[in-house]
């Protein structure tokens, strides 16, 4: 099959830069690299010839289409080097200035037909291009980091891109084995969008002395089922990355208040604990390995207190057989008795609000996160309020742990971890979809292969139930009186039409 573009020109060798190289040259085409820096794109050059020689080595390449791929790479000593190149991708540094000079340049060098991409991550296509005599030819082509493992491309439109640009952009990448999403000129495209519920929320959640980072990342991995919890993919990623790009995301949503940063990351940033690759983060390493605090023991308790539930509880059906399942001694009486302990199962409110409204003793009450199926899940999540007795909560601890299941249990905040954390995610989503900033298969096709979601957000609000995220939100909008929690019109419509978030409109 005869590749898209023959001639590919790649500048800037950095690690992005020699990924999408490698990955064009196994494609087919020639590519010439360049680099401003004097030897780095014979480093690169050099680096890939490495790589290919290591897979051929290990069998995972033939030696002969190795040797084709090596052949095909050329350096450029200067930019007029690239004048025969029927497609140049940019990766250089996320400099709005800098990425303008650069395809001004360009554009005086190569041929009329030669298509300009860059692989900014942040910056709008179309200010990168308006300096342009022929802006039509720009696009956004954004690859992940490491590029030939990271399967999935980013193609962006500016307001002045041709479409056939963006096709053969596309079809393109999928000679390179990636999968293309087709992305709207809006802040953080894609997958840099949607990804800003988990880190941003979970910023809240501790922020809010809800619970400390190692308990956070245990609950979102074992109840929902994300590989790395918050707190780890940022120190992963290092916070000298990821700080830098809430801000620009939530500037460039003049100051969103679903975006807004936290000075948790700030402070941080601004000491220099920015992750594993120093050693210092969220967790402290060793030999590269994270230094995960214990979790607390289950509580010895001789005697377990009958338990009574709250008939305003969420899967009350299901929580009964669980208790049931336990060998607890359930009350079944209109109201607790006075030994009783009391359990409420919030969607989005406080248990100190559920136990005012019902007017239940706040001593005696602890909640329970019920949001998804206790059999679907690796944790279970207990929440105290201010007045909780220790006797109490040591009890529910002790009762939901009998059958081995790992238990936390937190302070009180409206929501629980993972009910704020999802129903924000999920919301962010909807609201991408309200704006048009991409069709919801490609969202939930790019933020799986992009972050790494066990499913995409809008498969997310369809499991838990888009009504239950609704509720969810409005109840976080009443405790917290923050617009940040405000439910998008799309989500809002689905769910009263009880329509999945992944059905395709008409």
């Amino acid at each position: 099959m005869q590749t898209v573009y023959r001639i590919c020109g790649v500048v800037g060798t950095g690690a992005m830069g020699r990924g999408i190289a490698q990955m064009a040259a196994q494609a087919g085409s020639e590519v010439i690299l360049f680099d401003a820096q004097e030897g780095a794109a014979q480093k690169a050059v050099d680096a890939l010839r490495s790589t290919w020689l290591k897979l051929s080595e290990k069998g995972k390449m033939d030696p002969a289409v190795a040797q084709n791929c090596t052949d095909r790479l050329r350096v450029a000593t200067s930019l007029p080097d690239l004048a025969e190149c029927h497609l140049v991708i940019e990766a250089i540094v996320e400099r709005l200035d800098v990425k303008q000079r650069l395809f001004q340049q360009l554009e005086e060098v190569v041929g009329p037909d030669c298509v300009l991409a860059t692989n900014t991550s942040s910056l709008s296509v179309t200010a990168i291009g308006a300096a342009l005599k022929h802006p039509s030819r720009l696009a956004g082509y954004h690859f992940f980091n490491p590029v030939p493992l990271m399967r999935v491309v980013e193609v962006i439109a500016g307001l002045k891109t041709s479409p056939q640009v963006c096709q053969k952009l596309a079809e393109y990448s999928r000679q390179f084995g990636h999968t293309p999403v087709s992305a709207q000129d809006t802040p953080g495209f894609i997958v840099n969008h949607a990804g800003r519920g988990y880190g941003t929320e979970a910023l809240r959640v501790a922020g809010e002395q809800v619970a400390d980072f190692a308990t956070i990342d245990r609950i979102l991995r074992d109840q929902m089922g994300f590989r790395l919890g918050p707190f780890e993919l940022m120190d992963l990623t290092a916070l000298d990355v990821s700080h830098p790009v809430m801000e620009s995301i939530y500037r460039q949503y003049y100051d969103e208040p679903r975006y807004r940063p936290s000075v948790i990351t700030a402070q941080r940033l601004a000491g220099g604990v920015v992750g594993k690759k120093v050693g210092d983060g969220f967790y402290a390493y060793v030999d590269g390995l994270a230094q995960i605090p214990a979790e607390p023991p289950v509580p010895q308790v001789d005697t377990l207190p009958p338990v009574w539930v709250s008939p305003k509880a969420a899967r009350r059906q299901e929580l009964y057989q669980l208790l049931k399942d336990l060998g607890a001694s359930i009350e079944t009486a209109a109201a607790p008795s006075s030994s009783a302990l009391i359990l409420v199962a919030p969607l989005g409110l406080d248990v100190t609000t559920l136990a005012a409204v019902e007017r239940l003793d706040p001593a005696r009450t602890v909640g329970i996160d019920m949001m998804l199926d206790d059999k679907a899940t690796r944790r279970r999540v207990l929440a105290t309020n201010p007045a909780t007795r220790s006797d109490m909560r040591n009890a529910a601890h002790a009762l939901f742990a009998r059958d081995g299941k790992a238990v936390s249990v937190v302070r009180d905040s409206g929501g629980f971890v993972t009910q704020r954390v999802v129903a924000t995610i999920v919301n962010i989503a909807a609201d991408m979809c309200q704006q048009g900033v991409c069709s919801p298969a490609d969202l939930d096709l790019a933020v799986t292969l992009g972050l790494g979601y066990p499913m995409g957000p809008l498969a997310m609000g369809d499991r838990i139930g888009p009504a239950n995220v609704l509720e969810i939100l409005f109840n976080m909008q009443t405790v917290y009186g923050d617009p940040r929690y405000r439910p998008s019109p799309w989500l809002r419509r689905r769910g009263a039409l009880g329509l999945s978030l992944t059905h395709e409109e008409a």
